[in-house]
C-alpha cells in the first residue's frame, strides 16, 4: 500500500530514506532546513570512507547490503559516487587480526601485509606493526552522494523542498493515526508517516517526539587535507592505536579531490550545531601535522588545510534506527555511518512498512560506552 511519507532532513540519511521509500512506491516529500549542498551538517564535503572491515560482523553485513545499492544509485542518477581504491588497516595486531577474521567469515578478500610490504606498495604510507589490505573499500564523494540520492528520489516522484524548517511534529487524531508536521511558515502538512533524520539537531529535536533515545554527543571535529598530486591514488586507511602509536582513539585517512584527508576519531569539543565556531583548532591541526610527519611520508612538505565537521554519536557508537507509532528515527551516525547510507534508507523503508527494528539500533536498548 502506498503511503504519504514526510522526510524531515535532506542530508545523507534523509535523502537515502527518500530514495528507498520512493523505490517502493510511496509518496514522499523531503523537508530540508537549509539550501542544496549546504555545509551546516554532517553530510557535506568531498570524501567519506567506504569499507567492509569491522570488528562487529553485523556492520560488515550492513556494508555488504549498501555496496550494490551505491552502484544502483549511480545507475539511476547517472552520477558516480563510489570509488574502490582498497584500504589498509594497521596498528595493534589484535585489532588487525579481528578484522581479518570477520572479512574471512563474510567470504571477502583480505591480505595481511608487513610494514615493509605496505611501504613498497604505497610509499606515502608508513604502517605500524601489523597491516591488512582489503580491496572492497575506498571512498564515497559525500556531496555528490547526497545530490544523487535526492535526484534519484525525485526521478521516482519525490518532492524535495529546501529552506523549510520543521518546528513541530505531532500525532494526528484522524482514523488510522498519522502525523502533522508544522513548518516555520505555519504550514501544517499531514502524512501517514514521518522519517526524522536531522543529524546534529537530533538531541534537541527528538526527545519530545519519541522515548528511549540514548544520549547523544554533538562535537566539532577537526580533520585536515594535505594537497598532494597523487591523492586520488591513495587507499583509505585506519591506524589502530596500541602498538607503535599509543595515542588513545584512532585515526582515519583517505584520498580525495581535496587531497589526502586525515582526522582523529571523535575527540572534538561539544558544540551546539546552530552556534558552533568554525575557527580551526590550532592544537588539533598541529597534532595531525605531527602525526603526518611520522606516519605519512607521502605528504611531506605540504601544508594541511583544516576543515570542521559535526559528529553526532551515541555512547556505544551504534546507530538509532527505529520506529514509534508513525515516527521513524534515524540518528547517531557520525564517525562511521556514511558508507551505509542507502542500506539505512532501506531499513527506514522497512520500518515505515511495519517491520521490526534491528535490536542493536532500537530505541530503549541498554548500551554501554565503548
Amino acid at each position: 500500500m502506498a503511503l504519504r511519507v514526510l522526510v524531515v532532513g535532506g542530508g545523507l540519511m534523509g535523502a537515502a530514506a527518500a530514495w528507498r521509500l520512493s523505490v517502493r512506491g510511496h509518496q514522499v516529500t523531503v523537508l530540508e532546513r537549509f539550501g542544496p549542498g549546504h555545509d551546516r551538517g554532517s553530510s557535506y564535503g568531498s570524501s567519506r570512507i567506504f569499507r567492509l572491515a569491522y570488528a562487529e560482523p553485523s556492520y560488515t553485513e550492513l556494508a555488504l547490503r549498501a555496496l550494490p545499492l551505491w552502484r544502483r544509485l549511480e545507475e539511476e542518477s547517472g552520477q558516480p559516487v563510489l570509488t574502490l581504491t582498497g584500504a589498509v588497516d594497521h596498528g595493534l595486531p589484535a585489532a588487525v587480526d579481528r578484522l581479518a577474521d570477520v572479512l574471512a567469515g563474510a567470504g571477502r578478500a583480505a591480505r595481511r601485509m608487513s610494514p615493509a610490504e605496505v611501504a613498497e606498495r604505497w610509499p606515502g604510507l608508513r604502517a605500524d606493526t601489523a597491516a591488512l589490505h582489503h580491496p572492497d573499500a575506498g571512498r564515497v564523494h559525500a556531496d555528490d552522494a547526497v545530490s544523487a540520492l535526492l535526484k534519484a528520489a525525485g526521478q521516482r516522484g519525490a518532492e524535495v523542498r529546501h529552506g523549510v524548517r520543521v518546528t513541530e511534529i505531532r500525532h494526528t487524531t484522524r482514523t488510522g493515526g498519522g502525523v502533522t508536521v508544522v513548518t516555520d511558515a505555519d504550514e501544517a502538512l499531514t502524512a501517514d508517516a514521518v522519517v526524522v533524520a536531522v543529524g546534529g539537531w537530533a538531541p534537541g529535536f527528538l526527545p519530545g517526539l519519541v522515548s528511549g533515545l540514548p544520549p547523544m554527543r554533538v562535537t566539532q571535529e577537526q580533520p585536515v587535507h594535505f594537497p598532494v598530486p597523487d591523492a586520488l591514488e591513495w587507499p583509505s586507511f585506519i591506524h589502530h592505536p596500541g602498538a607503535g602509536w599509543q595515542v588513545p582513539g584512532g585515526l582515519y585517512g583517505l584520498g580525495s579531490a581535496d587531497g589526502v584527508k586525515i582526522g582523529l576519531h571523535g575527540v572534538g569539543p561539544l558544540v551546539d550545531p546552530d552556534r558552533r565556531d568554525r575557527t580551526p583548532d590550532t592544537a588539533a591541526v598541529e597534532r595531525l601535522r605531527a602525526y603526518a610527519e611520522e606516519w605519512l611520508p607521502g605528504v611531506a612538505g605540504t601544508e594541511p588545510t583544516p576543515l570542521t565537521c559535526l559528529y553526532t554519536t551515541t555512547p556505544d557508537e551504534d546507530f538509532v534506527i527505529d520506529r514509534q507509532g508513525p515516527v521513524t528515527v534515524l540518528a547517531g551516525f557520525s564517525g562511521h555511518g556514511f558508507k551505509f547510507g542507502p542500506a539505512i534508507g532501506d531499513l527506514a523503508a522497512d520500518l515505515v512498512a511495519g517491520r521490526p527494528a534491528i535490536a542493536r539500533f532500537a530505541l530503549g536498548r541498554t548500551a554501554t560506552a565503548r
